[in-house]
């Protein structure tokens, strides 16, 4: 029995979107596991941020001179800075304190707590008044619940640890630590990183939704962020690290780690989520994230052995519940500005929809 290729072409067009989705996650998932591979390896977090970035604006930049040469508005000494200081914000503390926590946790923690990005945006976005909040509607009332049991599943992460999940089966794949740099676990150091950097990916959010009205060009602004990212942990890192040695690379884990998440997560995977934010919006590509955590700890967990705490599964459950219910809430915003015409739907813009997001 063969499948109808003009079925399998319909069932694409129509979930499209969803597919390839997926797919970010699915390659999010990797990175995850590839990068603590590397850092066990020996590689320094900050040395591989570096390249990593280095790698992203020499991969985005053609794709961005060629695709958005009308697009660019004229830089000034003013837009500069403010894109200097949001890719502080949205690259170098973010992703810098975000590896840097895998030294005192694990994958499946890191990427459980991402998941509360979302609630953090959502609460700054409201202090900024690009949020409304119509207490009177029930769907208004489960942003704000919604938001709060996300942070209650945060807290429960972070200072319950409980009873280790006792392993099934033996491991598939070891890693051997050959660096000192995974020196103990420390679930309350480690948590305050991953909390600093969920905090400073949703602050970067609101600073996009600011800096694209002036700069409308994403791919452009993307490149422009990898670029300073990479100039500010290079300088931080020379400051930091004073073995000339740390900077070296060879034919192993380390470069592979770059290659990976240079081209694959700073290049494809970020060319994906703007296509889909663009046909489906921003809180259709932020629903998949729990399927990343769910695909990190399964990974983790049946194929590299790593701990899984009974907490850690409870606080993630608790996340992913009150994302749902912020999501469901945000429906109605959705819908009006789809039911708008473009006035008006400029106008429910500037108060009701997400920040346009731009994944790093």
């Amino acid at each position: 029995m063969t499948m109808n290729p003009c079925f399998l072409q319909v069932f694409f067009t129509r979930f499209k979107p969803h597919i390839l989705i997926i797919f970010t996650q699915v390659g999010y998932t990797f990175l995850y596991f590839f990068i603590d591979a590397s850092f066990k390896h020996g590689m320094n977090p900050h040395v591989h941020i570096t390249y990593r970035q280095i790698l992203a604006t020499i991969t985005l930049l053609p794709f961005a001179y060629f695709l958005e040469r009308k697009l660019r508005p004229r830089i000034t000494l003013a837009l500069l800075l403010e894109i200097f200081f949001l890719s502080l914000m949205g690259v170098t503390l973010s992703i810098n304190t975000y590896f840097a926590s895998l030294k005192y946790t694990s994958p499946t923690f890191i990427t459980s707590m991402l998941n509360t990005v979302a609630g953090l945006t959502f609460v700054i976005a409201v202090m900024f008044r690009l949020e409304v909040v119509e207490f009177e509607n029930p769907k208004g009332i489960a942003k704000v619940m919604g938001t709060l049991v996300s942070l209650g599943g945060v807290l429960i992460m972070t200072f319950y640890k409980g009873p280790i999940i006792k392993s099934v089966c033996h491991p598939l794949i070891h890693i051997q630590h050959k660096a000192t740099y995974y020196l103990h676990e420390d679930w309350l150091k480690g948590s305050l990183l991953t909390v600093s950097s969920c905090l400073s990916w949703a602050i970067s959010y609101i600073l996009q939704a600011f800096t694209l009205k002036r700069y409308p060009a994403p791919l452009s602004l993307t490149t422009w962020m990898n670029m300073f990212g990479a100039a500010q942990t290079a300088f931080y890192t020379v400051l930091t690290q004073r073995k000339a040695g740390v900077w070296n690379l060879g034919l192993n884990i380390d470069l592979w780690a770059i290659i990976y998440a240079g081209i694959m997560c700073s290049g494809i995977i970020i060319y994906i989520q703007l296509w889909c934010t663009e046909e489906k919006g921003p809180v259709f590509v932020t629903m998949y994230n729990p399927l990343c955590s769910i695909l990190v700890a399964l990974l983790a967990y049946f194929v590299f052995g790593q701990k899984l705490y009974f907490g850690s599964i409870v606080g993630g459950v608790i996340v992913i519940i009150g994302l749902y219910l912020l999501l469901w809430g945000k429906q109605d915003d959705d819908q009006k500005l789809q039911n708008k015409s473009p006035l008006e739907s400029d106008s429910l813009h500037q108060t009701s929809k997400q920040p346009h997001l731009i994944p790093n």
